[in-house]
């Protein structure tokens, strides 16, 4: 994949794209093409912790006080282990788990019960977050369940032309082809439309 312009970024709305239908795919497309460039949204620590919020993934209390750079560095490197086994899946090849296992042998987790006054006391899982790679935890647990349970043949990238995005094709016919149907879908009918009257 060509390196995102990480220049570009601020001239794009700063909003991710929820389009994967899995964590595993929104984490990949963290990296997408909206215009003519690709741009990586992930531009800082704070971008970061933003997108795992948005996700329900940042499962701590209290973010720790981290080395400026780091989260960033660290939730970019996943980003791109996730990417390598996704693609080396598709091509129906091994792919080296190494990395990721070296990833989730740094997480730390408990289990916590937690009581409202209307239901039953509920078991959830937390999340120590000393470190980088601690708070990437769960985005790291759920990429690795991806794998594990996911059929890879509803796994699929986009195909928009230019398109970098990835999703699972979750549809009822499976015959999804497009991120979205309004982005993607449409450019491919208009270019069809302009085409068949040209």
């Amino acid at each position: 994949m060509p390196a995102p312009n990480s220049a570009s970024i601020n001239s794009v709305t700063n909003n991710f794209l929820f389009l994967g239908d899995h964590p595993a795919m929104d984490l990949l497309n963290t990296v997408a093409r909206p215009a003519d460039e690709i741009i990586d949204f992930w531009q800082s620590d704070a971008d970061v912790l933003r997108w795992l919020t948005l996700t329900e993934l940042l499962q701590t209390d209290e973010v720790p006080t981290l080395r400026p750079g780091s989260l960033l560095e660290s939730a970019r490197q996943l980003r791109e282990t996730v990417r390598t086994i996704i693609v080396q899946r598709k091509k129906r090849r091994q792919p080296d788990l190494a990395p990721l296992n070296d990833f989730l042998a740094q997480a730390s987790s408990f289990t916590r019960l937690t009581k409202s006054p209307a239901a039953p006391p509920e078991l959830k899982r937390r999340y120590n977050a000393r470190t980088p790679e601690q708070l990437l935890a769960p985005i790291a647990e759920s990429a690795a369940s991806f794998f594990a349970t996911a059929d890879f043949n509803l796994v699929r990238p986009c195909e928009g032309e230019g398109c970098v995005l990835w999703f699972y094709d979750r549809t009822k016919s499976h015959r999804r082809r497009w991120c979205s149907m309004e982005v993607c879908g449409n450019r491919h009918k208009v270019a069809a439309f302009r085409s068949r009257n040209s």
